[in-house]
């Protein structure tokens, strides 16, 4: 548990009731960021406890809990506070999580996107730059998935991009097909494959289109430059 000095507060008010909870601050962030790590209600909560108001140690009726809750049991109680009320976040907390979810979106874009106009992945920068142009907001607490629709939607008038797989076939000698198998599985399906005469292993691989060029530099890497590879 928290120490309660450093604990903040969240909070939830339905129906005239108030609730409140001590909690840890980077715990609770992580606990209500769908993308983030589980965390159990027990390890984040600085008291087991239900307020009123947390400031003055008024704690919060059982009937009051009974009424909106149906249940008093503080871990119940705190979840739902979590999930439907405000956390108390701090400035830097809050211009933190904007920043982790802003790359992890503008990442995702950049993985599985593509131009359509010559088939090639935009790079991370020019994504940057459209989301910036359009002024995307960042939610912290939004999934990555929606919020990768929402800034799909507000840069597509600026850059022409869509989501697109593709299927990039690939040569590899022998002596790097097995350490390369794993690593492939990392970018996309394997639909075909087989081993030819000469020993070596050919392969097509389906793949979001904007990891074609990173697959093809994995590949040569692991190789050491022997690797053929082609968008079909």
């Amino acid at each position: 548990m928290v120490n309660v000095d450093e604990a903040i507060i969240a909070k939830y008010e339905y129906m005239g009731e108030h609730f409140e909870i001590l909690v840890d601050p980077d715990l609770a962030a992580d606990y209500r960021n769908p993308d983030g790590p589980d965390v159990a209600i027990e390890d984040l909560l600085a008291v087991e406890e239900i307020f009123k108001d947390s400031k003055k140690g008024d704690k919060a009726s059982e009937e009051a809990m009974n009424k909106i809750f149906e249940t008093t049991d503080p871990i119940e109680v705190s979840k739902i506070i979590l999930e439907k009320g405000t956390v108390q976040l701090t400035a830097d907390q809050k211009r933190k999580m904007q920043e982790d979810k802003r790359k992890l979106v503008i990442n995702k874009i950049s993985r599985e996107a593509i131009n359509p106009q010559n088939g090639l992945p935009h790079p991370v920068q020019r994504i940057e730059n459209a989301c910036e142009e359009a002024k995307v907001k960042f939610d912290p607490f939004t999934s990555v998935d929606q919020q990768v629709q929402t800034a799909l939607k507000a840069i597509k008038p600026l850059i022409p991009i869509r989501f697109e797989k593709v299927k990039v076939a690939v040569r590899l000698p022998g002596s790097a097909a097995g350490s390369a198998y794993n690593v492939i599985h990392g970018f996309g399906e394997i639909i075909n494959e087989e081993w030819q005469q000469d020993g070596s292993w050919i392969a097509v691989i389906e793949m979001p289109g904007g990891l074609q060029n990173n697959f093809a530099a994995k590949m040569a890497e692991i190789s050491s430059g022997e690797a053929e590879t082609r968008t079909i």
